[in-house]
């Protein structure tokens, strides 16, 4: 009986072995039929495109310069920490100013506020081009949900004819300021 114990002790370790051994040197590669499934599909297998960073999601982040404005020449403009959906805008002459997300990802309203250093901003818009990097501010104009790049139309002025008798005086509506700029470009190090 201690024979056929022993005998069938071997005889399943033999098993073991040789099915451990089997299991270690099948490679999906060599399958013919993994290749001939892989054959079919292999044009059409795409890699996973990376996550979007916040700057794909908010594209208006950055610091941006101007050649043709030189009260600001430069501005930069970060994300509220807790709203995402307000940009602040830093370097302008009227100072620190706040500008409210609209369209997605780079059409923003920018309301009638008073800064920190107490000056008035006028309503304005804000767009943002992601295909030339160009910036484009307009303060003084109001803010239209419709088309919000009419703030940037040139509009003509009708010609003001001129009145002797001082008691009647229009209120001067000041001209809008304009702001654009391109992206400056981030740099970066290789070792």
């Amino acid at each position: 009986m201690k024979k056929t114990i022993v005998i069938m002790g071997g005889f399943v370790l033999t098993l073991l072995s040789v099915t451990v051994s089997a299991q270690q040197t099948w490679d999906a590669k060599k399958n013919p039929t993994v290749d001939s499934i892989s054959a079919l599909y292999r044009d059409k297998i795409l890699t996973a495109p990376a996550p979007p960073t916040r700057e794909d999601v908010f594209p208006v982040i950055g610091k941006y310069e101007s050649a043709t404005n030189v009260d600001a020449a430069l501005l930069s403009i970060t994300l509220d920490e807790v709203n995402k959906g307000i940009a602040w805008i830093d370097g302008l002459p009227q100072g620190r100013v706040k500008a409210m997300l609209r369209k997605s990802p780079a059409t923003y309203k920018i309301p009638a506020q008073k800064t920190a250093e107490g000056n008035d901003v006028a309503e304005g818009t804000l767009i943002y081009d992601k295909l030339t990097n160009t910036l484009s501010i307009c303060l003084g104009k109001e803010y239209n949900a419709e088309n919000p790049a009419a703030a940037f139309v040139p509009v003509e002025e009708p010609a003001v004819v001129t009145v002797k008798n001082a008691k009647s005086k229009k209120p001067v509506t000041p001209k809008a300021w304009m702001y654009t700029g391109t992206k400056m470009s981030k740099e970066t190090a290789m070792n």
